[in-house]
């Protein structure tokens, strides 16, 4: 068997919203100039009163057996990588031999071993191995060697709900715990440059969905990237009576230091490494003992397989790996066969789920605050086109 094609499937369709699908915005590191601080522009589609616009596009690795893999969505600009640059070094290959090509790929892109470059390494990657899950009719969870559990508790991710209203905060708050979620993860709008007002605004919404959820449940907060060893150390010492599980990613991934810094001086434990890539930019954290929780995304570190490697090294130093939620679908698969002692939650991230899985036939929606597997082959990967009102194949 070996890969005859290697497609970029682009599928158009307007998500139907209620009002404004993006409400907030959070805070972002080049908020440090006033002139970004104040715009409100958000990713992923183009609001309208129709609704939502979405432009998604999906990896299709097909082999001479007809058997198809499928990995996305993706951007544009990682879409054109994979057939420009990654296709070549694909096609007549073995699609079983995911270390090899996985090496292959890696060591071919100089260039290219961090950022959008690793991004399409990554959406090959699972690609692959929902082709595999497929060639052996068994879900992917099942190769990786079986599942510990059969559900696992998912965190509401708050990203694009209001924070500055905070009568918005306190009802959403109680909704989703209502709903079942086990937690929940806000994210700041507000980093150093907006001076003292936005500190005090970030810890009202830290005491707001505190009251709002009562003790003994978990909350969660990002600073994404935005902030410094100052501002957080701070930032904590505020926060503290309200008891974070954690705060997440304080400051740039490269100031590793920075993390090093207040992970030994703050009581609340530090998350991050979403924005790392590979096994050899996590290790910079976890040797530096920088980290109490490890993030890698699977769908920009370098896939599945590369996200096992780093979970691996994460659990010898007894560190918690929850990966960012950028693909429900395949974080499930990796969910399930981690021991609950170091993996005991998968993000939700309420709104880009929506986005992400808009197409997938059977997307990853928790019950009950629970997430359980379908048990189909591969990773859960087909479409459901109907929604498209556009779909055509692109880089050819």
């Amino acid at each position: 068997m070996v890969i005859t094609d290697v497609r970029l499937r682009r599928v158009r369709a307007t998500m139907p919203t209620d009002g404004d699908h993006w409400e907030e915005r959070l805070v972002r590191p080049i908020d440090v100039y006033p002139e970004y601080r104040t715009r409100d522009d958000h990713e992923g589609g183009e609001q309208s009163p129709e609704g939502f616009a979405i432009t998604a596009h999906f990896v299709e690795i097909e082999t001479d057996d007809g058997l198809l893999g499928r990995a996305g969505p993706v951007p544009e600009t990682v879409a054109w990588i994979i057939a420009r640059e990654l296709r070549p070094l694909l096609t007549g290959r073995d699609p079983i031999a995911g270390e090899k090509l996985w090496d292959q790929l890696h060591r071919a892109q100089v260039h290219g071993r961090q950022g959008v470059t690793m991004l399409a390494i990554s959406a090959v990657d699972c690609a692959l191995w929902d082709l595999r899950g497929r060639w052996l009719n068994q879900p992917v969870y099942r190769l990786l060697g079986g599942p510990t559990r059969d559900e696992v508790p998912a965190y509401a991710s708050m990203l694009g709900f209001s924070v500055r209203d905070l009568d918005r905060v306190r009802a959403r708050a109680t909704e989703y715990k209502q709903r079942g979620y086990r937690a929940q993860k806000w994210f700041f709008r507000h980093g150093p440059a907006s001076g003292y007002e936005g500190l005090r605004a970030n810890v009202d919404l830290v005491r707001t969905v505190r009251e709002a959820v009562g003790a003994d449940y978990d909350i969660m907060f990002d600073c994404w990237q935005s902030m410094d060893v100052s501002y957080v150390t701070e930032l904590a010492d505020r926060i503290a009576p309200y008891q974070p599980r954690w705060l997440e990613e304080v400051a740039m991934p490269d100031r590793v230091d920075s993390y090093r810094q207040l992970r030994q001086r703050l009581r609340i434990p530090l998350a991050g490494g979403e924005h790392e890539y590979t096994r050899w930019g996590m290790r910079r954290f976890i040797d530096n003992g920088a980290l109490d929780v490890v993030q890698p995304d699977i769908y920009w570190c370098g896939g599945l397989s590369e996200t096992l490697k780093i979970a691996a090294y994460a659990t010898a130093h007894d560190l918690v790996t929850i990966p960012h939620g950028h693909s429900a679908a395949a974080t499930l698969h990796f969910s399930l066969t981690q021991s609950p002692m170091h993996t005991p939650y998968q993000e939700h991230l309420v709104k880009w789920n929506q986005i992400h899985q808009f197409f997938l036939a059977d997307p990853v929606d928790p019950v009950n605050g629970l997430l359980r597997p379908n048990g189909k082959p591969g990773l859960g990967m087909e479409l459901d086109l109907s929604r498209a009102d556009a779909a055509e194949i692109v880089f050819q």
